[in-house]
């Protein structure tokens, strides 16, 4: 076994190890944060994928990641269990988040990166009895298994590398959520696009064509930098049938270290413009990210 691949629980004591392992998607690295003495950042491909604190699964660390929180923080009342379905697992950090926040919730990860979930489970395991149950499996055969109106919240965070994979992308693929949402459930992904946002664009069309064009079904969290197209980054949209309390998301997301506007009803009918929402037959991944968007050294 390399040294940089040894169990934490058999190091030595002292400073904690990088681990570096070849996995499905790539080279994953988990690399230990010298500021916060339990937390990890895992990147493949040194791209950053999840930031994890296991001392304090509260800390939310990239400001994508916060923003989806403040969606869940208002998918029901304070401290009430949810029933959740997580597309994409990374490191875990909001089933962490929601196990804590929300004790009492039963939340199923979908991650297609066998490999991965290895690591993870091996360096960074979960909190026993958190009611979290992980599964190796590719996102829309898995929302498609799934029994109508059987959750409470859907979060979708899938790269394939740097990139969503194209049949999730579809308007097919926004049904399948919808379907798999109680009638006031809420849907919240995490995009990323930069002007003139072609994908951004057609996302909230799809969706908007799903969950309905009245005003507060579906917003977009964002930060007025990536909105105005000045660069590359994370967005946020969120849907729910019965509306979204988009005020008070805003009065979150403006609270921010770095804040964010959210977009919605009029904005957000401009911003969509004339787009259609994708078709399966003219599916293709999101737009690759300009060269150091995402990248640590």
């Amino acid at each position: 076994m390399d040294e940089t691949d040894v169990p934490m629980d058999e190091r030595a004591a002292g400073e904690p190890l990088p681990v570096h392992r070849a996995v499905d998607q790539g080279t994953a690295r988990l690399l230990p944060d010298t500021d916060r003495p339990r937390a990890w950042l895992l990147t493949i491909d040194d791209a950053p994928q999840s930031y994890v604190d296991l001392g304090d699964p509260a800390h939310l660390e990239f400001e994508y990641v916060r923003r989806i929180a403040h969606v869940l923080d208002c998918a029901a009342a304070p401290g009430a269990p949810l029933d959740a379905l997580h597309l994409g697992g990374g490191a875990m950090t909001l089933p962490r988040y929601l196990a804590a926040a929300r004790t009492g919730s039963r939340q199923e990860v979908v991650e297609a990166d066998r490999a991965l979930l290895g690591l993870v489970a091996e360096h960074l395991p979960l909190p026993p009895g958190g009611g979290i149950e992980v599964r190796a499996e590719d996102a829309l055969t898995a929302l498609r298994d799934r029994p109508p109106q059987s959750v409470d919240v859907l979060v979708a965070d899938v790269f394939a590398g740097s990139r969503i994979p194209a049949h999730l992308t579809t308007l097919a693929y926004a049904r399948a959520a919808a379907g798999a949402l109680r009638p006031d459930g809420v849907y919240v992904a995490n995009l990323a696009d930069t002007a003139p946002f072609g994908f951004l664009r057609s996302q909230v069309a799809g969706l908007r064509t799903v969950f309905g064009e009245d005003p507060g079904r579906v917003c977009l969290i964002a930060e007025p930098a990536v909105l105005r197209g000045r660069r590359f980054g994370n967005t946020v949209l969120a849907a729910s049938r019965t509306g979204l309390p988009v005020e008070r998301l805003a009065r979150l997301a403006a609270g921010d270290p770095f804040p964010a506007r959210v977009v919605h009803g009029g904005a957000l009918e401009r911003l969509a413009g004339d787009a259609h929402p994708v078709q399966e037959s003219g599916a293709t991944p999101s737009p690759r990210p300009p060269e150091g968007s995402f990248t640590v050294g």
